[in-house]
């Protein structure tokens, strides 16, 4: 298994011998306005470029697309994604947008979804605060996403948790997989008046706590307007907590081998 830090939440997973693309945001550095009514929204995002060529990050089996925020599915995703990329998605609102968008090989994530002999089981994700989803207007804006928990005889474990804050459901499936290998969004994003819709440092002690012998690989950091959380900041409070050998944090364009 071997995990690349693209940008953002982007990443390109090889998971027995196949290659995956996570939430492609492929714009170009400061394309887009930051995110209204969010921390730091005077910021243009994404904040760096893309550490690899566009053929690189499109040379893959499928595509997952863990919901469509665009810092995670963007416009440049649109244009450059072949139409007939096979791409998975959360649920049928997403398939329709993909669907409107002009691609036609999609698969909806479930319990039971498969790529060839890998399992790629949809998990839950709570994109924020109960206050958060009680604010109507709120609420559709923040929508679903989804994690993923990738099985295979010849791999370990891998839980791709997504856009999530910690919630019950979080924990579960971290005791119900028992993963070996946990990617976890930290990015501790903000919404003004409503706090973090993401993960943020104390979450990956949490996480550590469940499964000890895992691998933490935190992703969703300095990239995008609302992430306050850095990958320094992130290490040096792993580290302050004596968990700095099951965390790794890393940069644009580095890789993690397990």
């Amino acid at each position: 298994m071997k995990i690349i830090q693209v940008r953002n939440a982007t990443q390109l997973i090889s998971y027995a011998d196949k290659k995956f693309l996570v939430d492609p945001m492929l714009a170009k550095k400061e394309a887009y306005p930051g995110f209204e009514g969010t921390a730091r929204s005077d910021i243009r995002i994404p904040m760096t470029e893309l550490p690899f060529d566009l053929d690189v990050l499109l040379d893959v089996d499928a595509i997952i697309v863990t919901h469509t925020h665009p810092d995670h599915w963007d416009e440049a995703a649109v244009a450059h994604i072949p139409k007939d990329k096979l791409i998975y998605v959360q649920n049928e609102h997403d398939e329709k947008i993909l669907s409107s968008q002009g691609f036609h090989n999609l698969v909806i994530l479930s319990d039971k979804s498969t790529f060839g002999e890998i399992s790629l089981i949809k998990t839950v994700c709570q994109h924020g605060s109960d206050e958060a989803y009680a604010n109507p207007q709120l609420a559709a804006i923040l929508g679903d996403a989804c994690g993923v928990v990738f099985q295979h005889p010849s791999e370990k474990t891998l839980f791709l948790v997504g856009d999530t804050i910690w919630i019950k459901a979080v924990e579960d499936n971290l005791r119900r997989f028992n993963p070996g290998v946990v990617i976890m969004n930290t990015g501790w994003a903000h919404v003004l008046g409503f706090g973090p819709i993401i993960f943020g440092r104390e979450d990956v002690l949490k996480a550590h706590r469940i499964v000890p012998e895992a691998l933490i690989v935190a992703t969703h950091m300095e990239a995008v307007n609302h992430c306050l959380l850095t990958r320094q900041e992130l290490l040096e409070y792993a580290r302050d907590n004596q968990i700095q050998a099951s965390v790794a944090a890393p940069a644009d364009g580095e890789s993690v081998t397990i």
